[in-house]
C-alpha cells in the first residue's frame, strides 16, 4: 500500500471512530438542564410522622380569675398577668407570663421581696418555680403535663410548652 493510501485509511479510521465516540457519549435523548432518570428500586412505603398528640385540656380552661384562689390549670396562649396568694399569708403574688409560643415559655414571679424567672424553649420543656415566704427556686427542663404536687409552705408553680404555642399552667398551693 503506497504511502498516500496508508494515510487516507488512517484518517478515515480516525474520523469513523471520533464519530462513533461522539455518538456513544451523547444519547440525545434528554436537555442539558434535565434531571438524570432516578433508578427503580422497587415500591416505597412512606410512614406519615407522628403528629405530637395536643395537651390535655386545663381543668379551668383559659380563664386566668380561676388561679386567684392559688390552686388552678390553665391554658395560657397569650401574655398575662394572674395574682394569688403569697405563702406564708403574707399578702398577694403576681405571675406574669411574658411570652409563650410553640414550645416557649418565659414568666416572672414576686412575692413579697422574692423574685424569680422562668424561661424553657423546646418541645415538651416547661419550669417548675418553688414559691416560698423566705425564697424561691426554678427547676427548667423536660416536664410532662401532669399536675405537680402540693408540698408544705410553698406554692409551687408549673408551665409546660406545647408545639401548638399554648402552655399548660398549674399553680398549687399548700
Amino acid at each position: 500500500m503506497s504511502e498516500p493510501t496508508r494515510a487516507r485509511a488512517a484518517l478515515a479510521t480516525l474520523a469513523a471512530l471520533t464519530a462513533l465516540t461522539t455518538t456513544a457519549c451523547d444519547s440525545g435523548t434528554h436537555e442539558p438542564d434535565e434531571a438524570p432518570p432516578t433508578p427503580r428500586t422497587g415500591p416505597k412505603t412512606s410512614h406519615p410522622p407522628t403528629p405530637e398528640p395536643p395537651p390535655p385540656s386545663a381543668a379551668d380552661g383559659t380563664d386566668p380569675d380561676a388561679c386567684a384562689d392559688g390552686d388552678c390549670e390553665i391554658a395560657v396562649t397569650e401574655p398575662m398577668t394572674l395574682h394569688f396568694p403569697a405563702p406564708g399569708g403574707s399578702g398577694r403574688a403576681t405571675l406574669s407570663v411574658t411570652e409563650v409560643g410553640p414550645n416557649k415559655i418565659e414568666y416572672q414571679v414576686k412575692s413579697g421581696n422574692n423574685s424569680s424567672r422562668g424561661a424553657a424553649t423546646g418541645p415538651g420543656q416547661g419550669c417548675l418555680t418553688y414559691l416560698r415566704e423566705h425564697g424561691s427556686g426554678n427547676s427548667c427542663g423536660t416536664l410532662d403535663h401532669t399536675r405537680p404536687s402540693p408540698r408544705p409552705d410553698t406554692v409551687v408553680i408549673q408551665a409546660t410548652t406545647s408545639t401548638d404555642g399554648t402552655t399548660l399552667l398549674h399553680i398549687v398551693s399548700p
